[in-house]
Parts: C-alpha cells; structure tokens; sequence
C-alpha cells in the first residue's frame, strides 16, 4: 500500500466539475493498493500517516501531528502511484490492485482514519475522474509504502 501525503494549509476534490469534500489546515493522502495488501498494511499505513509529525510545533519544528493539530484529511484513490516505466513510455499499472479488491481497502482506509481522528475523513469517489486542488503547505510531501511480507 502506498500513501502519497501532503500536508496542505486547504484543500478540495471535485468529481465531475462538482465540488464534492475539502478540508482546511491537514493532510491530503493519495493512496494506492497493490494486490497483496491486506489489514496489516491498512491499518499500519492509517496509523503512521495520522501520527505523522509534519506540523511545526512552536520552536517551527516538525513535531506535531495531525491529531496534536486538530487537523483534518483528505483521502483520494490513486491507483497510479503503481504505474511503472521501466520499460517504455507508457506506464503499466499490473502492479495496481484490481477494483474489486481496491475499493473495499480504500473505504476501510478512509473509515480507519476516521475512527484514528475521531471526525469523519473527506475523501474521493473510488474510480472517478476527479479533480484534486490543493496548497501544499511548506511544501511538505512524504512517500509511505508499506507492502505485504
């Protein structure tokens, strides 16, 4: 399972044009599911992306997290976060997990986070087109993989 996290000062996804969740001061998580994630990446990736320490503290260290700020996240599927290059110029994404296996990890993913904060979780519509805008605050961008042993 990957997570792309970025800590943004707002952000919002649109589906279809429409605007569908934002969020103020938080974390944006575009997540990937590979084929052999199960519970254990789900639940140790939900954990590690809400204890994040990437917000400053008041020395402008990064040392809080997103429940030390009372802030608020936004999950977005990405099943591209698996495409690969390695080979030609048009990524394949056979390192993705399928719909059927996708989608349910990611609403458990959204609906972890949730229970982890104790607020609901913004998040995007599974298999969408979707429009995601967003001000990175720092900028501040971290890559998190945690994949089945």
């Amino acid at each position: 399972m990957i997570a792309l996290v970025q800590r943004a000062s707002r952000a919002e996804v649109r589906v279809k044009g429409s605007k569908s969740e934002s969020i103020g001061k938080g974390l944006v998580v575009l997540l990937g599911v590979h084929p052999t994630d199960g519970e254990e990446q789900l639940e140790w990736l939900a954990r590690k992306c809400v204890n994040l320490r990437i917000f400053s503290d008041d020395d402008g260290k990064m040392n809080r997290s997103l429940l030390d700020v009372d802030g608020e996240a936004l999950v977005v599927s990405q099943f591209t976060l698996y495409g690969n290059v390695d080979r030609g110029n048009r990524p394949s994404f056979v390192e993705s997990a399928a719909p059927e296996i996708a989608e349910p990890m990611y609403d458990r993913f959204v609906a972890r986070m949730s229970e982890l904060l104790g607020k609901p979780v913004a998040s995007g519509s599974f298999g969408a087109m979707m429009e995601v805008e967003l001000v990175n605050d720092g900028p501040v961008t971290i890559w998190i993989e945690r994949r089945a042993k």
